[in-house]
């Protein structure tokens, strides 16, 4: 990354990570975006911890130029977040795109001047990437969260009929011999 445009970044990362965080918080309901911006347990505040926490982890991978891979641990807890509430798979990566908004704002002054240009499109493919790997995450989480749905579909379909001796157990021998038919 050009030293400019990450001296920039670093020097107004404080502005650009809380009006980032305010603008995921903008994606929830209003009445939810005060509770999770002033708790800081993860306990109490699982949202608003797994932003804050994340927010700072991407920040840095992004600016550092580390591989993205080091900052995904903490993008996989923002998306199970998101993925547990069913957000539609754009709504739940749409935060990721949010940090080019604001730093386009943050920075206007440089880019109208042409300053930066070349350089912000580099850090905005990056933004892109995680982007790509955050809707992998969200893909794998549903798929999770689909299975565990089936799985219990299918234990409290068990349990009833169950309960209504409709379920009968096979004898050993008899499930040996039909299996050895079927092989046959």
């Amino acid at each position: 990354m050009d030293m400019k445009l990450k001296s920039l970044l670093e020097e107004r990362k404080a502005a650009i990570t809380t009006r980032w965080f305010d603008a995921i918080m903008e994606t929830y309901p209003t009445d939810n975006t005060g509770f999770f911006k002033k708790k800081e347990d993860r306990f109490a505040n699982p949202v608003g911890h797994a932003f804050t926490q994340g927010i700072d982890s991407l920040w840095e991978a992004l600016i550092e130029e580390k591989e993205l891979a080091e900052g995904l641990p903490f993008l996989d807890d923002m998306i199970k977040v998101q993925a547990v509430q069913d957000f539609t798979p754009a709504k739940a990566v749409k935060f990721i795109f949010g940090l080019k908004k604001v730093v386009r704002e943050e920075l206007k002054k440089e880019i109208r001047h042409g300053q930066i240009n070349e350089e912000l499109l580099s850090f905005e493919s990056k933004i892109d990437d995680l982007a790509l790997f955050a809707f992998d995450i969200y893909a794998k989480c549903r798929e999770q969260l689909n299975q565990l749905k089936v799985d219990e579909l299918k234990r409290m379909t068990f349990t009833l009929l169950k309960k209504a001796n409709l379920v009968h157990e096979i004898p050993m021998e008899e499930f040996e011999n039909k299996n050895q038919e079927t092989s046959i």
